[in-house]
């Protein structure tokens, strides 16, 4: 593993070493998620993969260690739709400062009806952003208490053309899952840069950070037996997408590299280079619905309205 320079280019297949330190993965057992955990747990750093299922957990970790001999990964239970949990969740950690935060964990549907969370909210909007929404406020302590916390949320290139609308964030009229889904990533990635602006006011040395793995396709993936087994016909049949767009291993670098370079900045994006939508990380441009101050005062009431959390998330 190589250690960070300022000289050297970033190299998504040897990361900076990050021996001592912890990241918290939602979502870590599964498509992007998964190949985030694995190539940070390639790190040397302690890897908590933040989801639901035990059995589907089990199976991500075993497939980590057999691709990462040696890789320090553990499970923490973790349910983004039940809001009461996730304090509870946070105390789970058992650590005393937690290095970054990956918000990766999400809900996508394809076909009505619209469905709602335990609390009562529409199911992708809650997860996807109220969930993470919410967790930021239990960790922000032990993100705090590291030498530069980071918060990366994982968005979408989805989000580049949907709009928010502050007066329907449930999506109560006309729902539509794939505009759904769309908007709930597109909240995330309002909150992500609003979080930023934040942290700024206060002199936090926590950064928030936006990534998106571009176009990343399971036909592209390389396999991870117990996890997800990519078929020689998916394969195939993936190839001429293959010019446009990626497998999730990749989709994951932009991600990896937004928890890991000391260059990133808070409040910066990061994408694929190609179009935005393959190959290596770059930092990008936000488009400006995404980094909109006023929408993002009028996401950030609505969402402490939603989840009863702090104002100011716990970072003072």
């Amino acid at each position: 593993m190589s250690s960070a320079s300022p000289n050297r280019p970033w190299d998504v297949h040897r990361p900076p070493s990050a021996e001592g330190r912890t990241f918290l993965v939602t979502g870590g057992n599964a498509g992007i998620g998964y190949f985030v955990a694995e190539q940070l747990a390639g790190t040397g750093a302690d890897v908590v993969l933040g989801c639901r299922d035990a059995t589907k957990a089990g199976a991500a970790m075993a497939s980590i260690r057999a691709y990462v001999p040696g890789a320090r990964v553990r499970h923490l239970p973790l349910d983004l739709a039940d809001l009461s949990s996730l304090r509870d969740a946070a105390a789970g950690l058992g650590t005393d400062r937690l290095d970054a935060v990956v918000h990766n964990a999400g809900v996508a549907l394809d076909h009505p009806p619209r469905r709602e969370t335990a609390d009562g909210h529409e199911l992708m909007f809650g997860t996807n952003h109220l969930g993470h929404f919410a967790l930021t406020q239990w960790l922000a302590p032990l993100l705090c208490a590291a030498p530069a916390g980071r918060v990366v949320t994982v968005g979408s290139f989805a989000a580049n053309s949907e709009r928010l609308d502050p007066d329907d964030l449930q999506s109560l009229r006309d729902y539509r899952p794939g505009r759904a889904y769309g908007r709930s990533k597109l909240a995330q990635m309002v909150f992500g840069f609003a979080l930023d602006r934040r942290l700024r006011a206060v002199g936090s040395t926590v950064r928030s950070v936006v990534a998106h793995p571009g176009g990343a396709l399971d036909s592209l993936t390389p396999s991870r037996p117990g996890v997800r087994v990519t078929t020689a016909g998916e394969r195939l049949r993936g190839l001429p997408a293959g010019l446009l767009v990626q497998g999730k291993e990749a989709g994951a670098w932009p991600v990896v590299r937004a928890v890991l370079d000391p260059e990133v900045r808070g409040g910066q994006l990061w994408g694929p280079r190609v179009f935005g939508m393959r190959g290596a990380p770059r930092c990008e441009s936000a488009r400006a619905h995404m980094t909109d101050p006023d929408l993002a005062a009028r996401l950030w009431a609505a969402s402490l309205e939603l989840t009863g959390t702090d104002p100011d998330l716990g970072f003072r």
